[in-house]
């Protein structure tokens, strides 16, 4: 049976590994926005492209360069949290 305790700690550490996972995403996208918006303003460039293509590039860089850890990370979570709170051990 699971209790309150259980469900609120594993949810606590679900929405752990949710933030760990996101961060390298999330950083790469603000960086590369604050950059872009910086060069478009010294410039004076106003090219909606300019601040979407770079972002995306960036965002698939990095998703590709950390893709291991964040399966390794989840996996760890499944195996080591919800798989033997599903089977009862």
């Amino acid at each position: 049976m699971m209790t309150e305790a259980i469900f609120f700690d594993t949810l606590r550490q679900g929405l752990w590994i949710a933030t760990i996972v996101s961060v390298p995403i999330l950083t790469t996208a603000l960086v590369m926005g604050v950059s872009v918006g910086l060069f478009q303003a010294l410039t004076s460039i106003q090219e909606m492209t300019l601040t979407f293509v770079p972002k995306l590039l960036g965002i698939v860089a990095v998703f590709w360069m950390s893709m291991g850890f964040m399966t390794k990370t989840l996996v760890d979570f499944f195996q080591n949290q919800i798989i033997p709170i599903i089977t009862g051990g």
